[in-house]
């Protein structure tokens, strides 16, 4: 959600100052910067071995919790690995399921975090999949208004501007509480690939590097959304530099 919006800030309001272009050209260059280093960090770590591949490393980790009616799956694409609830499934990207590397544990390990996370009815999963209904609401009409703006159709007056920033505000509070959600999958990785004795010492803070990266990805997302937020909820203060 960091520059679905630009468009819509071009077209419905024309009077938005620079401060706004810088916030847009800040978060652009840090989320480049974040992704081309974990790119870097996970085609590195790729190259390092390990003894068993992502979806055995999966499979394991599932076990040793108890968790037996989760299935572990290849999905189509590169770092598309996710789990979902709903179908009870960890996905593994292509190249982390069938790779025995230091990057495809500690990817695996991450998405099965989650799992454990969904087992133990962790709180900031459970507030964050509730969240997903409004989430998918706000994002289909800050589309619509977009798409509206662009068309001339529509233009951001006080009232509007009000519902685009609660409709904002929903996405943003949802980048935030993916944090948590994160960090903490991450945390449960790398504490069950230490215990379990799958990584030696340098594995295991090769592993915690490229797991740091990719929260990173969540972090620049979650402070991005916030200042365009702040920043258009101080132009329905009246707080216009």
């Amino acid at each position: 959600m960091i520059f679905d919006h630009l468009l819509l800030a071009q077209q419905a309001m024309p009077h938005i100052s620079a401060t706004y272009w810088i916030i847009i050209g800040a978060s652009m260059l840090v989320s480049i910067l974040i992704s081309s280093t974990l790119k870097r960090r996970f085609n590195e770590y790729s190259q390092i071995p390990t003894r068993l591949t992502g979806a055995q490393i999966a499979e394991a980790m599932l076990r040793q919790h108890g968790i037996t009616n989760v299935r572990v799956i290849s999905t189509p694409g590169r770092l598309t690995d996710h789990y979902d609830p709903l179908s009870k499934t960890v996905n593994l990207s292509e190249g982390v399921f069938a790779s025995n590397s230091v990057a495809a544990a500690a990817v695996a390990a991450h998405e099965c975090g989650h799992a454990v996370q969904h087992q133990q009815a962790y709180a900031w999963l459970t507030l964050r999949s509730k969240m997903v209904p409004a989430v998918q609401l706000s994002t289909k009409l800050l589309n619509y208004i977009m798409m509206l703006s662009l068309f001339g159709m529509f233009f951001l007056g006080p009232l509007t501007l009000w519902i685009y920033i609660a409709l904002f505000g929903v996405t943003t509070l949802f980048a935030f509480v993916t944090l948590p959600v994160e960090f903490d999958a991450s945390r449960r990785a790398l504490v069950w690939l230490e215990s379990s004795g799958l990584a030696a010492s340098m594995e295991h803070e090769r592993a915690k590097n490229a797991l740091f990266w990719a929260a990173m990805t969540y972090v620049a997302a979650a402070v991005g959304s916030l200042a365009q937020l702040l920043y258009f909820l101080s132009l329905a203060l009246g707080r216009r530099d």
